[in-house]
C-alpha cells in the first residue's frame, strides 16, 4: 500500500510541478509585450528609492513595487556602479543609472549613456526658522486649533492595527498660518526622507513656466510653439492650452496598459518628443485630457528658451526650487537630459509644503515676489470641460468632488495619492504621501477631519 502511495505522489508531485511551469510560462507568454515596461518601472523604481531616498530593497520590492506584474521582477543592485537592472525570470533586462543632480535615469535598449550636463546649484544656508530658514520651526501653540483633534485626524490617515483598511500613509505635514501643527511619519520614513511626488512634478513644471512669465520672457496667449507644428492646425496652440491640458492633442493615459504614457516613461530617450509628433485629433480649449505627455513636450519648451542646455538645467533650481528653500529637490531626467516635468522630482514632505505656501502667499517667498498673482489665480481657475477638477497643472475642488471641503482648494496631485492640498481660505497646507488614493483612501474625510480640528 505504502509502494502505490509512493508512486501516486511521485506522480501528484510531476504534474504538479509541470502544471506550475505551464503556468508560469502562460504569465510570461501573455504578458511578454509588457515585459519592457514592467522591468523598466522596476529598474527605476529600485534605482531611485536606493540612491535618493536611501531606503533598502526589501521595504522598496514590498512597498514601491507591491504592483501586479512588477513584482515578478527580480532587482539587483550594483553600489559601485549605482546602478540597477531588473528582469522577469532573466527575460528583458533592463538598466537604471544614478548620476548626481540628475537622479536616476532608465536607459532606453539600445542607448547609450546620459549626458554629461548637470545642474549648478547655489544652496544657502538661512537661519530664519522653518518654513523660510534652516532654524527649526518656531514652537506656536493657536487658540484655535483643537490640538487633541488634529492629532487624532493624522492619526488616522495611517494604518491602524485591527483594521482592515489600509491607508498606506507615509507622511501627513500640517501647516497652519506657516507654522508646523502636525506632523506624522510611517515606520521607516522621517523628515528627512525624500519622498516621489509622480504627477506632483507637473506643478512644479507649472511654476517654471509662471517665473519664466513673471520675468517677461513667455505669454500664455502666444502660439506657434514648435517649429514641427507651423505648417497644420497644431500652430494654433497656445502656451495655454498645454497648461490646462486643453490642447486637443492625441494621447492616452493609462497606467495599466501599453499605451502612451507608459511608453513615454519607460521606452522613450526623450520624453519631450511623443507628444510634440502626436495629431490634433480635438478642438484647442474644448478638448480637455490629461496628459503627461503635454507636460513633458512643456519641459521641452522651456528647453528651448534657453541657448544653452546647462543653462535650462540651472533656471528651474535657482530661479524657483532653491530660491524657497527646496534644497532636497531632485527633479531627474530622461537619457537626453531633459527633466521630466510630468512625473520625477523628489523631496521631503518639509520642502513639499514650502512649494504650498508659494501658492498659498500668491506667489510671493518672504517677501519676494517669484509669480505674478495673477499667475497664481491662473492655475486655480477651472479649465473647459474638466467639470472644475482641474486648472493650470493643479488640481481644483471648484467643482465638489470633496464635498465637505472648501472649494478655494487647490492641490498637487501623484500617483497612488501624494498631495499638496492648499486651502488659502483656511491658511493651510496639508501634505499627505503614501501609497493608497481616493476613494481607497478617503481624501474627503481626511482633509475635513484635518479642516474640523481648526476653528
Amino acid at each position: 500500500m505504502k509502494y502505490f502511495t509512493s508512486i501516486i505522489m511521485k506522480k501528484f508531485l510531476k504534474y504538479g510541478l509541470l502544471l506550475l511551469v505551464l503556468a508560469l510560462v502562460y504569465v510570461v507568454y501573455a504578458n511578454y509585450p509588457r515585459l519592457d515596461i514592467i522591468t523598466g518601472f522596476s529598474a527605476k523604481s529600485v534605482c531611485s528609492c536606493t540612491f535618493e531616498a536611501g531606503r533598502d530593497l526589501k521595504s522598496i520590492e514590498e512597498g514601491d513595487n507591491d504592483i501586479d506584474m512588477v513584482n515578478y521582477a527580480s532587482n539587483k543592485i550594483n553600489l559601485e556602479e549605482k546602478s540597477v537592472t531588473s528582469s522577469v525570470f532573466g527575460l528583458k533586462k533592463r538598466t537604471a543609472i544614478y548620476k548626481e543632480g540628475l537622479g536616476c535615469i532608465l536607459i532606453p535598449e539600445g542607448e547609450n549613456q546620459p549626458i554629461a550636463f548637470i545642474p549648478n546649484r547655489k544652496i544657502s544656508q538661512s537661519s530664519l526658522p522653518y518654513p523660510y530658514g534652516n532654524s527649526p520651526e518656531i514652537d506656536t501653540v493657536f487658540s484655535n486649533v483643537n490640538y487633541k483633534m488634529l492629532d487624532l485626524a493624522v492619526e488616522n490617515a495611517f494604518d491602524c492595527e485591527g483594521y482592515e483598511q489600509k491607508n498606506k500613509t507615509r507622511a501627513v505635514l500640517v501647516l497652519y498660518k506657516d507654522q508646523v501643527v502636525a506632523e506624522k511619519y510611517a515606520k521607516g520614513f522621517s523628515r528627512e526622507t525624500k519622498l516621489l511626488g509622480w504627477s506632483m512634478t507637473k506643478s512644479i513644471t507649472s511654476a517654471v513656466l509662471g517665473v519664466l512669465e513673471k520675468q517677461g520672457k513667455i505669454l500664455l496667449s502666444q502660439n506657434k510653439l514648435f517649429p514641427e507644428w507651423e505648417k497644420d492646425d497644431r500652430s494654433k496652440i497656445t502656451l495655454n492650452n498645454l497648461l490646462q491640458m486643453n490642447s486637443g492633442l492625441e494621447w492616452v493615459e493609462d497606467y495599466n496598459t501599453i499605451s502612451d504614457v507608459t511608453k513615454m516613461l519607460f521606452l522613450e530617450a526623450d520624453m519631450t518628443k511623443p507628444q510634440l509628433n502626436k495629431p490634433l485629433i480635438g478642438q484647442p480649449n474644448n478638448s480637455w485630457n490629461y496628459s503627461s505627455g503635454t507636460t513633458n513636450l512643456l519641459s521641452g519648451f522651456i528647453r528651448n528658451q534657453f541657448k544653452t542646455h546647462q543653462e535650462y538645467l540651472d533656471f528651474w533650481y535657482a530661479e524657483l526650487i532653491d530660491k524657497i528653500g527646496m534644497n532636497s529637490m531632485v527633479i531627474e531626467t530622461d537619457l537626453a537630459g531633459n527633466y521630466v516635468g510630468s512625473s520625477y522630482s523628489w523631496a521631503t514632505a518639509r520642502d513639499w509644503a514650502k512649494f504650498g505656501l508659494l501658492y498659498l502667499h500668491k506667489g510671493n517667498w518672504n517677501g519676494e515676489q517669484l509669480l505674478n498673482e495673477s499667475w497664481v489665480k491662473y492655475a486655480a481657475t477651472p479649465t473647459n470641460g474638466s467639470n472644475g477638477e482641474y486648472g493650470a497643472h493643479f488640481w481644483l475642488n471648484a467643482g465638489g468632488k470633496y464635498p465637505n471641503v472648501t472649494k478655494d482648494l487647490f492641490s498637487c496631485n501623484g500617483y497612488q495619492g501624494q498631495h499638496v492640498f492648499i486651502i488659502p481660505s483656511k491658511d493651510l497646507i496639508i501634505v499627505r504621501f503614501g501609497l493608497a488614493e481616493n476613494p481607497e483612501f478617503d481624501v474627503n474625510i481626511f482633509l475635513s477631519e484635518v479642516m474640523d480640528a481648526i476653528k
